[in-house]
């Protein structure tokens, strides 16, 4: 049983309100955010546990509430495949990984994603020809990553960018794919073990606690320069990834 003293219990519900708030603000960072807070404490397989219900929770009412499902499953559905299939070969991997290398291996690649986003270099679009085979390697690198690490960040929302597809297609196009990888994570996790009762009830608590979060956010987001805010969140992930990577490497 994975026991949780009161300060304990504080910071991993902060967390999620946190985690929430700026999904709310900037429009993702759910699990990133979560992940990244909860891997400063705990070890990283319990981090990307206690996530779960509140990452799926956020992603199915963003990958199935809107008018372009259809599209997005028939443009991307190489990309999702190849993400779950991913997903699976992460997973097993994280069952018989270190975890501090694991978590240093997400510190490195929240610093990737914060550079890239603060020198605002985005990734040229790719061309039809390429997207039908680049879609299936970009998806299932995101999802072998995700599979590893929880997070389902890079190089997929790049990808997905480069794309160029309507905002809408974007939003439920990565929700859709964050989605299936985060289900196919935790079929794989609770198959290597790694999904203890205990973990997936706190998990379920964290839930009101994130859309808290995302409903004080959204509030927000209407009162505050939005790229000024996901300049100072980026910052700070860099900040948190540069930390991990520091602390399993050095």
């Amino acid at each position: 049983m994975t026991s949780f003293d009161l300060a304990e219990s504080a910071f991993v519900l902060g967390s999620f309100t946190l985690a929430g708030f700026v999904k709310g603000v900037a429009g993702f960072g759910l699990p990133t955010v979560t992940l990244g807070l909860l891997a400063l404490t705990r070890p990283l397989p319990e981090a990307m546990a206690l996530m779960l219900v509140p990452t799926l929770a956020a992603n199915i009412w963003q990958s199935l509430v809107g008018p372009a499902l259809l599209p997005v499953l028939r443009r991307l559905w190489g990309f999702l495949l190849a993400a779950v299939l991913g997903t699976l070969a992460g997973a097993g991997i994280l069952a018989r990984a270190d975890a501090q290398l694991l978590s240093g291996l997400l510190g490195l690649l929240l610093v990737l994603s914060a550079v890239l986003a603060l020198a605002g270099l985005p990734m040229p679009p790719p061309g039809a020809a390429r997207e039908r085979w680049l879609s299936p390697l970009v998806g299932g690198t995101s999802g072998l990553l995700a599979g590893m690490t929880g997070s389902f960040l890079m190089p997929a929302a790049p990808y997905l960018a480069a794309l160029r597809l309507p905002s809408q297609q974007f939003v439920q196009g990565f929700g859709l794919a964050a989605l299936l990888a985060t289900l196919t994570l935790a079929l794989g996790m609770a198959g290597a073990g790694l999904l203890p009762p205990d973990l997936g009830l706190a998990s379920l608590i964290g839930v009101a606690p994130a859309f808290l979060g995302m409903a004080i956010g959204t509030r927000l987001r209407r009162a505050m320069p939005d790229a000024r805010f996901r300049t100072v969140i980026q910052a700070a992930l860099g900040l948190l990834g540069l930390w991990l990577a520091f602390r399993a490497f050095r």
